[in-house]
């Protein structure tokens, strides 16, 4: 495939690409290939149900070059819904995988977010991992208003291929909306907690679970006074959400 925009869906006011694993590396390459900044995100319950309470986060969605549905949950609300999507492309898969392929085609790296002792951990497990990798920079995620149009010079003057920003949203998709045109980056990616994950201070739920859809109970079992507003409040909003788009008979 090359840079061109893929086939979307929309899914409660938020465009989705309709695209497999394999696809979505293929449409990064076209990306990173043609030099011009692109931003992704990757959609969930809960930043479905965040876009519907925040218009502006719904629109740096949609405006996005490419949208992965991160979830089972989505990809069950888009056949239930008749829009089916071929699969779940998880963000913290992707974010290894594109690791490896930057490893092999000399792409530049910089890391963004998490604390710096997690930041720096995964930067020398992937050295260690690919001793050819390039790392353009990375730094931690905490940082001032103030000090933001510094780390937005420092990235734009290492000239990375890939940037992958791991702060929490919405403030992850707000600062590559702000700024992604002006630090043109070929592909930026918020990734949340993958830094954690492959740094190895948070497992990631067994394959049999992550089949049925159930990686966010593993979650929540490991976390689950932090997470438990997230599940089983917040989140909740979801299914009124999909109820009315089912009786609304709406088509993407």
């Amino acid at each position: 495939m090359s840079g061109d925009a893929p086939a979307r869906i929309t899914l409660m006011g938020c465009q989705i690409d309709n695209l497999s694993m394999e696809e979505t590396l293929q449409t990064i390459e076209g990306f990173i290939a043609s030099g011009r900044p692109h931003q992704h995100v990757v959609v969930n319950v809960d930043k479905l149900v965040k876009a519907q309470q925040d218009p502006e986060l719904r629109r740096i969605i949609n405006d996005c070059a490419l949208i992965n549905a991160d979830g089972m949950p989505v990809v069950w609300a888009s056949r239930l819904l008749g829009r089916p999507l071929k699969e779940r492309v998880a963000g913290v898969d992707l974010f290894d995988a594109l690791m490896v392929r930057a490893a092999h085609k000399g792409w530049r790296v910089y890391l963004l977010g998490a604390r710096e002792e997690v930041v720096s951990r995964v930067q020398q497990l992937y050295q260690q991992r690919f001793p050819h990798l390039v790392f353009a920079g990375w730094r931690n995620g905490y940082w001032t208003p103030e000090q933001e149009p510094e780390v937005v010079r420092h990235i734009t003057e290492a000239r990375a291929d890939l940037l992958f920003v791991a702060i929490s949203s919405p403030k992850k998709e707000q600062f590559l909306g702000a700024h992604q045109a002006q630090m043109r980056i070929p592909f930026a990616m918020g990734v949340g907690g993958s830094f954690d994950v492959a740094a190895g201070q948070v497992s990631r739920a067994p394959r049999w679970m992550q089949r049925c859809g159930l990686e966010w109970f593993y979650r929540f079992l490991q976390e689950p006074r932090r997470m438990f507003r997230r599940y089983f409040i917040e989140d909740m909003a979801f299914f009124g959400l999909l109820w009315r788009e089912w009786r609304g008979g709406r088509r993407g």
